[in-house]
């Protein structure tokens, strides 16, 4: 779906803040939700679209930056190339949810990097967009909650709800999904920080900001490890002098362990810039499958169009034949009708025309009838004259 009422929304937040639940019963999925402090969320995926106020609305389910399957590196390699590729087919978000549990006693490290990260990503532009959802509200006292929500408020969101962020809470229902929906549904796709730098200003994944966020973690981690691995070596030094084996040689393990996490760290730019490149990769070749799929679907419809319109066109043809069938037995009977009425009218005058002749028979009948009939008064009148003159001439 495509055009102004398709939508495309993403969840971010912390691991078991309830993303994947949110969208389940948003969109009535029936994505994996984890049970227990595993992520379950290793993949950026999406809902199919749902209708929501006449909208076609399609969720994003994202990993976690403390996610327990994937590292750090993996998950903004992972969600770099989603959100570029599919910026790059023209995709933009109406905005981006926030989710943040109520019931966590303080903001930890943990939850202030997810945070960090997330601002990273979306840049200042496009807070306007952004919703902070709080849930699972049904597992603090509501005086608590609302003491908490209060602190977020004013302390730890308080920089992006000033820049036009807002902050609402999740009941746990579908009516309540959909309302915190529909304080985005009609918002103005916008175009996240982390896409402008990879596709308008063709940064590598290292130089965008999210990227340098990253960085910067990972580079406090190593110092970190240098730290202790240079403690270590003086308490290993300390066990050489005390000529303690087995102390030596369980902080030589540890010191060999944490060289190669230092090693890991200085190569993890290197390896972000593969994963980004690996992850893109791959969802370009499901875009292609995806797309070559709708192609042969498309073939497969155009086939049963063009099947139907010579079915539609083979019923036109049959119905003006028939139609033209009709007309002619209309004529027919038409005609058929002329013939009998016109012989009706010819039986009439003929029958008109013998009338008259009958008539004219009975008249000529009736004047020759009145003729013999005035012949014989006349020729009995002459008879009585021939009586009359022999009698007298018989007298005399």
């Amino acid at each position: 779906m495509t055009g102004a009422l398709s939508i495309r929304i993403a969840i971010m937040g912390s691991s078991g803040s309830g993303k994947t639940t949110f969208i389940n019963e948003a969109s009535g999925s029936d994505f994996a939700i984890g049970r227990s402090l595993e992520s379950c969320t290793s993949e950026v995926q999406a809902t199919k679209p749902f209708k929501l106020n006449g909208r076609e609305v399609t969720l994003i389910d994202t990993p976690g930056f403390d996610d327990t399957s994937r590292s750090d590196t993996d998950i903004l390699a992972m969600i770099g190339a989603y959100l570029s590729q599919t910026y790059e087919h023209g995709a933009k978000l109406a905005g981006i949810i926030y989710m943040h549990r109520i019931s966590d006693f303080r903001m930890g490290g943990t939850n202030k990097r997810n945070f960090k990260m997330f601002r990273e990503l979306c840049g200042e532009s496009t807070l306007r967009n952004v919703l902070i959802v709080t849930n699972m509200w049904s597992q603090v006292a509501s005086d608590l909650g609302e003491m908490r929500e209060k602190e977020l408020e004013n302390n730890f969101f308080k920089g992006i709800l000033d820049k036009g962020a807002r902050m609402l809470r999740h009941e746990g229902t579908q009516e309540s999904t959909h309302r915190i929906l529909r304080y985005l549904i009609h918002n103005q796709p916008a175009t996240l920080l982390i896409q402008k730098e990879l596709v308008n200003e063709h940064k590598n994944i290292v130089q965008t900001s999210a990227g340098s966020e990253l960085t910067r973690v990972l580079n406090e981690q190593r110092e970190r490890h240098e730290e202790v691995v240079a403690q270590l070596r003086k308490d290993m030094e300390a066990a050489i002098r005390d000529k303690d084996h087995e102390t030596r040689e369980e902080l030589k393990e540890e010191i060999q362990t944490k060289h190669e996490q230092i090693l890991k760290l200085r190569c993890e730019n290197e390896r972000l810039e593969a994963e980004f490149r690996a992850a893109k990769e791959r969802l370009e070749a499901r875009i292609n499958a995806i797309e070559e799929k709708y192609h042969e679907q498309g073939q497969i419809v155009d086939a049963l169009k063009e099947q139907l319109e010579t079915e539609r066109k083979d019923r036109e043809k049959l119905a003006i034949e028939q139609e033209q069938k009709e007309q002619r037995l209309r004529q027919l009977e038409e005609e058929n009708a002329n013939v009998q009425e016109l012989e009706r009218l010819n039986s009439l005058r003929e029958l008109n025309r013998l009338v008259a002749i009958r008539v004219e028979l009975q008249e000529e009948l009736r004047k020759e009838e009145h003729q013999s009939t005035k012949e014989s008064e006349a020729s009995g009148s002459g008879l009585i004259e021939d009586v009359v003159s022999w009698v007298k001439s018989w007298w005399s």
